[in-house]
């Protein structure tokens, strides 16, 4: 986390794969994650034609509307083959909405099952949130 107000990284783990994430914000951190999400897939998207897509998210707390927003774009990849680079996030209270600047996947390494509630625990720091994420694969 040293010099960046943003970002993700692998963590060791027997099983599944996980994450750190850390940003300023919430909808820093559901971009962090996602990110580092796809990264951990090796997603890769086509060039040239754009689609939008707006997705909604919800949960009582960060952690569940954190696994909401990633279960929303795993299923978008299984079911119509997208991925995105481009987003804008709004959360209010509950509820969250992300627009979307999507592409087709050209590559996705390995698929990613599920995202767990394993450990997970949405903390404040010093410089805004951090989080680990771990994924069934």
């Amino acid at each position: 986390m040293a010099g960046q107000s943003s970002g993700f990284r692998e963590k060791e783990h027997t099983a599944d794969w996980e994450l750190d994430v850390w940003a300023p914000d919430l909808p820093g951190l559901l971009v962090e994650a996602a990110r580092g999400m796809y990264w951990l897939m090796g997603a890769r998207l086509e060039h040239g034609q754009r689609q939008h897509r707006s997705i909604a998210f919800s949960g009582e707390d960060d952690e569940s509307r954190l696994v909401s927003f990633l279960q929303e774009l795993l299923y978008l990849c299984e079911t119509e083959g997208l991925g995105f680079d481009q987003v804008e996030i709004t959360v209010d209270g509950n509820h969250g909405r992300a627009e979307l600047s999507c592409a087709a996947l050209a590559h996705l390494g390995k698929e990613v099952k599920a995202v767990t509630y394993h450990n997970l625990a949405v903390h404040e720091t010093s410089k805004g949130l951090q989080a680990t994420l771990v994924f069934d694969v």
